[in-house]
């Protein structure tokens, strides 16, 4: 693509409108220019033209390539379901690291300079060998209207970030979690804050688990539908201080994931499972319905409480005023050694231990019998 190509159009209020820049979570960029690249011409070479508060455009069409995203304040969005990204067949577009690493789309600061106000939306990320979208060291990274599908690890990932938001998206039959958040990928370490981070309105159907909060903090999982999954949510905490939690997940519906995934070597078979919280505290999982997960996986069930890989407890989660129905082989299953999580005001018909389809808190000792 030519510098001429790349058509850089004034982005006035009437020009945000028209692309439906300004929706009801992130806004557009106050100023800026519109750099349009249509099918069969360079995406990163219009990104590596971009500054800060410019949006690149991508018209309807399929695009063979993976991008990087270097610089804040850029935007990258589509024109809906027919802008679709799909992997490099040719070796000039194959050549950046974001390819070389089998993701779709990179959006990747440094610890000293981070991403800031980047926004990825409206398109498709489809088939890429590791996930379809990657973050790692952003800050207030958007990403809305994104359908990522059929990617071998994470549909929508992101690691060492603060402020995330995560609207309306759809992840479809990824090879691990449809959305992944966590504080790092490649070390040990405590939970992290991810400030105020928000995951809201996404459809995750028909992935390994639909999503995974792997040792974060502060964060808000709302009004997500996940079905057809291995597991619809897991937060995941271990033994590492300060512990996974703080956190509140309400308003999801979570149904009917009953595909069968075989075990690894961090987790068992699954099938079944609903809300899965290993290891974490001060989790609310408040208002959410929760039906017809089936399953004979130690983590089969509606809302299931289980000790960490590591054997880290769940303590102090708050479940309450959950509809479960239909689960099996419970709607609530503590299945850790109880420590503090108190069960309230939750609709449901079966519960492990019995009685948690009341009002229950289970003190530090645990009741008689230890875990069932």
């Amino acid at each position: 693509m030519t510098k001429p190509q790349l058509r850089v159009l004034a982005l006035s209020a009437a020009t945000s409108a028209v692309l439906g820049l300004t929706w009801g979570a992130p806004q557009a960029h106050a100023a800026g220019a519109v750099l349009r690249v249509d099918a069969g011409e360079s995406v990163q070479r219009a990104l590596d033209a971009a500054q800060p508060g410019d949006t690149v455009y991508l018209g309807p069409g399929t695009y063979r390539e993976s991008i990087q995203v270097k610089k804040s304040g850029v935007t990258v969005r589509g024109a809906g379901d027919r802008t679709v990204l799909v992997p490099a067949t040719t070796k000039a577009r194959a050549a950046n690291a974001c390819a070389a690493a089998g993701n779709g789309i990179c959006v990747q600061g440094t610890a000293a300079h981070p991403l800031e106000d980047v926004r990825i939306s409206d398109l498709t990320v489809r088939g890429f060998k590791k996930n379809g979208v990657w973050a790692s060291r952003t800050d207030e990274l958007v990403v809305h209207h994104v359908t990522a599908e059929k990617n071998g690890t994470w549909g929508i990932a992101q690691e060492r970030s603060t402020e995330g938001r995560f609207v309306n998206n759809t992840a479809r039959a990824n090879g691990d979690a449809g959305i992944f958040l966590a504080n790092t990928v490649d070390t040990e370490g405590g939970a992290t804050d991810a400030e105020g981070a928000l995951v809201r309105g996404n459809d995750l159907v028909g992935n390994r688990i639909g999503l995974t909060v792997r040792r974060l903090r502060n964060l808000m999982v709302e009004a997500n539908d996940m079905t057809a999954n291995c597991a619809g949510m897991f937060v995941v905490g271990d033994e590492n201080k300060p512990r996974v939690g703080d956190l509140t997940v309400r308003l999801n519906h979570v149904h009917h994931n009953n595909k069968r995934c075989a075990a690894t070597d961090r987790l068992p078979v699954l099938q079944g499972s609903g809300i899965v919280l290993t290891g974490a505290e001060k989790v609310h999982v408040v208002r959410n319905t929760v039906e017809d997960n089936k399953g004979t996986s130690p983590m089969s069930g509606g809302i299931v409480l289980f000790k960490s890989f590591v054997g880290a407890l769940n303590e102090n989660n708050l479940i309450e005023d959950n509809k479960l129905r239909d689960n099996g082989p419970a709607d609530l299953a503590n299945r850790d050694t109880p420590k503090n999580n108190t069960f309230r005001g939750n609709t449901c018909g079966t519960s492990e231990p019995a009685a948690l389809c009341g009002n229950r808190t289970l003190p530090a000792e645990g009741p008689a019998g230890g875990r069932r």
